[in-house]
């Protein structure tokens, strides 16, 4: 259900290696949420650092979206950097196995297959 890794790199570069990952993967970056820095504002002591990156390829969400519209509520993919005891982590909810708890269309585990192995390969290679 989760694929997370443990990453040598300090939070920031973490974070802007996802993001060349990303770009590389012809993905486009929608939106960064810095929930760290969200929660601190409201008065909330939070300590750690997170940041969820909200990320789709078109040519895929479209796909999903004429199969299925409802699927709109699990798009875009999203991809977080944190950090948790002390160590920096790269992590995401896999496409594959959310999709397979909203459809059993086989063509849609198809295009979620393909899209898990690509945010995969961002999360290695901000890693």
């Amino acid at each position: 259900m989760y694929y997370i890794v443990e990453s040598a790199k300090p939070f920031a570069k973490a974070v802007e290696d996802l993001d060349a990952a990303v770009k590389r993967h012809q993905f486009g970056v929608l939106h960064v949420h810095d929930l760290g820095a969200t929660l601190r504002s409201k008065g909330l002591d939070f300590a750690g650092e997170c940041k969820v990156f909200e990320v789709c390829n078109p040519h895929q969400a479209a796909g999903v979206l004429a199969s299925d519209m409802k699927l709109n509520m699990a798009l875009p993919c999203r991809i977080s950097v944190y950090t948790e005891g002390g160590k920096t982590k790269v992590g995401m909810i896999t496409p594959r196995a959310m999709l397979a708890i909203l459809s059993d269309d086989p063509k849609l585990a198809a295009v979620a297959a393909e899209v898990d192995a690509a945010t995969r390969r961002m999360i290695d290679e901000a890693r």
